[in-house]
């Protein structure tokens, strides 16, 4: 298992190498689960080129999302996740600071099958998304998201974990 997740990470690496000159922005994001597990999330963002359902209002986007999570574990081992999403946005109109709602569901895989009493079932998960923030005129954004990891009962296990984390995004 450890050598199937280094690969990826790897994986992960060479590709987010080749994107970053693509990439729309960098995400920080500091966040708890209620077993107090702390996570921190470094990520890649690129966003769509496309709009939909504009109006004086506002839009709908998205962006593809690719990141790499830390959980530090306070009763037992930390562990690691990957994960890749698509997310949909809508963006609410403004002139220098933009309201927005966003949700995706993706995919993860965790380093572990276990974080803190939360027996996932698998490696691979999926990550479901919803959160809300501003976008600033310079392309800064703040928010704060919910994200969901379960297997979908594809395993005999499936405690699924959730995270709830502040985040920032640095345009690239």
């Amino acid at each position: 298992m450890k050598r199937l997740f280094c690969l990826a990470a790897i994986a992960a690496a060479l590709l987010g190498h080749s994107f970053t000159a693509q990439a729309a922005g960098v995400e920080f994001a500091v966040g708890q689960t209620t077993d107090s597990t702390q996570t921190y999330r470094l990520g890649l963002q690129w966003n769509w080129d496309n709009s939909w359902l504009q109006s004086d209002v506002g839009r709908l986007t998205g962006y593809w999302s690719g990141a790499y999570t830390y959980w530090d574990g306070d009763k037992t081992a930390s562990n690691h996740s990957l994960s890749f999403s698509p997310v949909f946005v809508y963006e609410f109109a403004g002139q220098t600071v933009k309201p927005y709602l966003e949700a995706g569901i993706g995919v993860a895989l965790f380093a572990h099958t276990e974080v803190e009493d939360n027996r996932l079932g698998s490696a691979f998960q999926f990550e479901d998304r919803l959160g809300f923030g501003l976008r600033f005129a310079g392309g800064h954004e703040v928010g704060v998201r919910a994200t969901h990891y379960s297997n979908a009962g594809l395993s005999r296990f499936n405690d699924g974990i959730e995270s709830y984390a502040l985040h920032y995004t640095m345009p690239l």
